[in-house]
């Protein structure tokens, strides 16, 4: 990563500019072309360095829900548990953990009752338990590289 990446990561994170051009005025203000800015956010996604570049929305604020769920996955399963969970669209991103509960992912429904019926759907289909972590506390961490 360069300082420009790191620009890039440090201005992306909020004010998104809502705009019928949004990638040329960003990069305008790094000094970079609109096609420069797409081609490293793209390298950056592809690298790993970037998980996701997207909205983020507030599900409580639109009627939905989200919740953290976690699974205890034998590992000679974890593939295809991964896949079989990441297979109900609710699923909003899905992670491996070094923990005895090793598979957490987010479940993100359009009203707050269907995260136990989605749940319910989950445990059948992979016949395992899924540990509900509901969130208590909302905190907002931004990440800022050094340039």
């Amino acid at each position: 990563m360069d300082n420009i990446d790191r620009n890039i990561i440090n201005n992306l994170q909020g004010n998104f500019p809502i705009c019928e051009h949004p990638y040329a005025q960003v990069a305008e203000k790094l000094e970079i072309t609109e096609a420069e800015l797409i081609q490293r956010l793209d390298k950056l996604l592809q690298q790993g360095i970037l998980s996701r570049f997207g909205p983020m929305y507030h599900a409580e604020r639109l009627g939905g829900s989200l919740t953290l769920a976690a699974l205890r996955v034998p590992e000679a399963d974890f593939e295809v548990v991964a896949e079989q969970v990441n297979a109900f669209p609710e699923v909003a991103h899905n992670y491996a953990r070094e923990h005895e509960l090793n598979m957490w992912f987010v479940l993100a429904t359009e009203q707050p009752e269907q995260i136990a019926t989605v749940i319910a759907a989950i445990e059948d289909k992979i016949g395992l338990h899924v540990y509900n972590m509901p969130k208590q506390t909302e905190y907002y961490i931004g990440f800022q590289v050094k340039v």
